[in-house]
């Protein structure tokens, strides 16, 4: 580079500096600056011969994820200075003990908690796994550990078009998989919003410019709208004496996304593209009436849906989150949502509760938080867990949604949404939760299944003679519940598996042959047991006949197999080397190398030419070919990227598939003809199955079609819609 681009780089960088000093503005004073310049100093330092993907310096990324926690997350010097500093023990020379030397102990459990565990991170799905894990062993120490990872993942995800269109994918759906949801939980509204918007800008790129697109072409009218709409408002607002403001909080991509595609509706007929949203300056005794005072202005004007009502602020939500939400109808006939909010509340439903947690010092008792990092924490120590079973559990309670459930003596509990009388059981306590035999729920007896709905109150009954069963994990939803359970399983089946190691003992004894670790593990291959607990088990149980160990051949005291097991299980290690195919004319060209591997097309997603796609190492079928927008996309690139590899179609072959198409309208006469005479006469199209339903009026039709690629398959899709009564058409899979 020559001395005038390095001499712009240096400017930059200090403007860069000054950008997160600006944004810090209202927590530090002269120490913390000298704090944050000493942070800076050694980070720039540390990374000075370093640059990203994208060929610039890499002090940009640590500076930017440090202005993020400042700004959008909230949090003060000590965040700052981890944030500057959270990739310098992993990528330099400096180590924890230089941490805390310079900045203290807190610094440094924070700085570790942020460092990746040794090896690759996602070599394998364990290790990948156990750093999570090992990320969120550190919450309820200090959850500044989580929420400076937040504002890493968030910068990476705003810098991603630097990166390989493989590596963009697995970044994208680990987001969607862990961060998104985890920033959910903590409150953090606006990160999970952004980091939804940013993955399905990769994961679905042709979806997200089409609804950006929309969204910028709208805006105007949605503009004039809300201001007519809120103009009476504001008149009656303004004779109530409390300081307010008005705006207007359009939908993130990603829900509008989801909306279109769980209610099957066009953009155009989402009601709820936008809300309005009321923000009061009250003071902290007057919040709630002064929002219940907004709301029956507002109802006053609108007649509100009265099954639309959502009152956060007399139950707040388990991360922190206080509002009154309500729709209402708008003169030109659109449902319009009003959500009316303190500041206080609004800061904290934008940034998280989290970030005020323990720093301010006000609230008294245990808060919701705290109760959650305890039980977050409980489930991460426990023994008894995999890592992703641990992942997945975890991931279970951060998308849950709440119910409110009521102790015998009053108390109030929050359980997910989907909760049985046996989860509540083990929310009491893992104890009273083994011994559960049923449950009175609004003083009715109920089985141990029943499912609890907000409003309850619950009582547990016990029995000192009861213990967990297998089936009791059929019988839960929460990830506490089915860890414990697990964990008295697991307990359990050790002691009886001890039973059995003391009956094989026994048999060898009498048979003179010596019991040691090497004849254990013959017989274990012998019998095709994986491991010692299971064979020993299985022994207990009299699921195995140890009268056939006479079967064995005995040289030297030690027993031999005859023969290798005839039916033993494959190899689990993926293959490292693939035969190529006989038949040369492949369709799907597998990873950078010229010749082509043997694959098969996967059946829960049924790829066609013109689909993006990759490939997935199975242990025991080979490649498997899955669309990118897979529904099991997600899960594989979080868990296992190391098996994914890159895929595309050969444009050189002509290949039929089979495709899927589902549509609806209002059921007409001759209408069926219409739809087989463009599929077979006028697209000159195979069909393989075609099956219509009417009711009331409406039709439902399915149709299995061969085509050659999605051009094929978007061109018959166009020309179906414009038939006269056909009102939605969608792709489907092909079961």
């Amino acid at each position: 580079m020559t001395e005038l681009q390095l001499e712009q780089e240096r400017t930059e960088i200090k403007n860069a500096y000054r950008g997160l000093l600006r944004a810090c503005k209202r927590v530090r004073s002269k120490e913390d600056t000298r704090e944050i310049r000493r942070a800076f100093d050694i980070a720039l330092d540390a990374h000075k011969d370093m640059r990203r993907k994208s060929g610039e310096p890499y002090i940009y990324h640590p500076i930017a994820v440090a202005r993020i926690t400042a700004e959008e997350i909230g949090l003060g010097t000590t965040g700052i200075i981890c944030a500057l500093l959270h990739d310098t023990v992993e990528d330099t020379e400096i180590t924890l003990d230089d941490i805390e030397n310079w900045f203290g102990p807190k610094c440094r459990q924070i700085i570790d908690g942020l460092t990746k565990i040794s090896g690759v991170f996602d070599q394998t799905s364990s290790i990948q796994a156990e750093n999570f894990r090992k990320m969120l062993l550190t919450l309820s120490d200090d959850v500044r550990v989580i929420l400076i990872k937040l504002a890493d993942r968030l910068h990476n995800m705003r810098t991603l078009e630097s990166m390989r269109k493989d590596k963009q994918l697995k970044i994208a759906n680990e987001t969607l998989y862990l961060y998104a949801p985890l920033a959910h939980r903590l409150g953090l509204y606006a990160i999970k919003s952004e980091l939804e918007d940013l993955a399905l800008k990769y994961t679905e790129p042709e979806i997200y410019n089409e609804i950006t697109t929309k969204l910028e072409k709208t805006k105007a009218v949605r503009n004039r709208f809300i201001n007519r709409f809120t103009l009476p408002i504001k008149r009656e607002l303004d004779k109530l004496g409390v300081p307010y403001s008005i705006k207007g909080r359009t939908k993130s991509i990603s829900s509008i996304f989801n909306k279109i595609k769980n209610k099957n509706i066009p953009f155009e007929e989402i009601y709820d593209i936008f809300a309005i949203r009321i923000i009061l300056d009250s003071a902290p005794n007057a919040e709630k009436a002064d929002c219940w005072r907004a709301y029956s202005i507002v109802t006053d004007f609108y007649q509100p849906n009265p099954d639309r009502l959502r009152d956060w602020i007399s139950t707040p939500k388990g991360n922190g989150y206080e509002s009154l939400h309500t729709t209402v109808m708008s003169p030109t006939g659109k449902w319009v949502e009003v959500q009316i909010r303190t500041e206080r509340m609004d800061e904290i439903a934008e940034k998280g509760y989290a970030a005020h947690w323990k720093y301010k010092e006000t609230a008294k008792g245990e808060s919701n938080l705290d109760l959650w990092l305890t039980k977050i924490r409980d489930l991460i120590e426990n023994p008894g867990n995999e890592a992703l079973d641990f992942i997945d559990e975890f991931k279970m309670n951060l998308f849950a949604d709440e119910i409110f459930i009521f102790t015998p003596n009053g108390d109030l509990k929050t359980l997910p949404k989907g909760a049985t009388a046996l989860d509540f059981a083990f929310e009491i306590h893992s104890e009273i939760g083994a011994r559960c035999i049923g449950a009175k729920v609004n003083h009715k007896l109920v089985p141990l299944s029943y499912g609890l709905k907000s409003g309850d109150q619950i009582e547990i009954i016990t029995s000192d003679k009861q213990k967990p069963k297998e089936d009791w994990l059929k019988y839960v939803s929460t990830a506490r519940a089915k860890s414990k359970i697990k964990h008295e399983l697991k307990e359990e089946k050790k002691r009886i598996a001890e039973d059995g190691k003391e009956r094989l003992q026994r048999k060898l004894n009498h048979l003179k042959i010596e019991f040691n670790s090497d004849n254990v593990q013959t017989l274990q291959n012998f019998y095709e047991q994986e491991t010692g607990l299971d064979f020993y088990y299985k022994i207990a149980k009299d699921k195995i006949n140890l009268s056939r160990i006479k079967e064995l051949e005995v040289v030297k005291g030690n027993l031999k197999l005859p023969k290798a097991p005839s039916n033993r299980k494959k190899s689990e290690t993926p293959p490292t080397l693939l035969t190529s195919p006989k038949n040369k004319d492949q369709v799907i060209l597998i990873g950078d190398q010229s010749g082509a591997f043997e694959y098969k097309l996967a059946p829960c997603c049924n790829p066609i030419p013109g689909d993006q796609v990759f490939g997935f190492i199975t242990i025991n079928d080979g490649i498997k070919i899955h669309r990118e927008n897979c529904p099991n996309a997600v899960q594989l690139m979080a868990h296992y990227a190391y098996r994914i590899i890159k895929a595309k179609w050969n444009s050189d072959n002509v290949v039929e598939f089979l495709a899927g198409v589902r549509f609806t309208g209002i059921d007409d006469i001759g209408l069926v003809h219409s739809i087989t005479q463009t599929i077979s006469k006028q697209m000159n199209i195979n069909m393989k199955t075609i099956s219509f339903e009417s009711h009331d009026g409406i039709f439902e039709g399915k149709i299995i079609v061969y085509v050659t690629d999605t051009d094929h398959l978007d061109n018959l899709v166009k020309e179906l819609k414009s038939l006269k009564g056909i009102s939605t058409i969608e792709r489907i899979e092909v079961e």
